[in-house]
């Protein structure tokens, strides 16, 4: 049984969401809140095991909530649901620790689906959102292309094969996919993917990827190029939000 909290400020979205997730056998809903300064409290109390959040939270906003929740909560993987097609918002989510961002109309069985992956250790995100990240990436890093990234420590404990796993990773491939660039077996590659998970700091694939595209790693194709050379980044966008593979 998968244990969820509902952070929301709107009481009609957590009485739908508290509806849909009392009906079915895999999850029950251990609480609920209507501000972040609320959630993170009952949050250090309760340590569900998914947190969906509202990005539009009264006092302290949703990303906020969710930076407190991954610094004090290890235990707790943030599920984010926007209403918003912000750029800005859905990134900033991302950086802040969510383990998935979904649209608020997302279909109920997406909605599960992405409940299970998150609580698995699972990262999701709503292949429309997808699109619009990379876009933005790419558009910051347009004019400094020709730059070095910035440095950072943490690549000092990355072997050359680990380095090497990470840039895959930055592009999207899947572990099979690393399984074969490299002549490797997938449990070799999911070793390696947990090892270089743990040595800078991320809690799952979506972190790396951020991590690898700042560091300038992994670079998207110039705008005027950029389809469909940004299908590199990520797997092939399904028809349906579906988790990023696990280490």
């Amino acid at each position: 049984m998968i244990s969820v909290f509902v952070a929301d400020a709107q009481p009609l979205q957590r009485l739908g969401l508290r509806v849909l997730l009392e009906n079915t056998l895999e999850t029950e809903i251990v609480g609920e809140a209507e501000t972040g300064a609320e959630t993170v409290r009952r949050i250090t109390e309760l340590r569900p095991d998914v947190v969906l959040m509202d990005i539009r939270m009264p006092g302290v906003d949703g990303i906020e909530t969710t930076r407190r929740i991954v610094a004090t909560s290890g235990r707790s993987r943030v599920l984010v649901l926007t209403a918003s097609d912000s750029d800005r918002h859905a990134f900033a989510a991302l950086r802040a620790g969510a383990s998935g961002l979904l649209h608020k109309d997302v279909r109920p069985e997406e909605l599960l689906a992405g409940i299970r992956a998150v609580a698995a250790g699972d990262a999701v995100i709503a292949p429309a959102l997808t699109r619009r990240l990379l876009d933005a990436v790419a558009d910051r890093l347009d004019d400094d292309l020709c730059e070095p990234g910035p440095q950072d420590h943490r690549l000092d404990f990355l072997t050359d094969r680990e380095r090497e796993i990470l840039v895959a990773i930055g592009h999207g491939l899947t572990n099979g996919e690393i399984a074969q660039r490299f002549t490797l077996s997938e449990s070799t590659v999911k070793t390696h993917v947990g090892r270089v998970l743990a040595k800078i700091g991320a809690r799952d694939r979506i972190q790396a990827v951020i991590f690898a595209y700042d560091l300038r790693l992994t670079r998207p194709a110039p705008h005027r190029a950029r389809s469909p050379r940004a299908q590199a980044w990520f797997p092939a966008t399904p028809p349906r939000a579906e988790p990023l593979h696990r280490p």
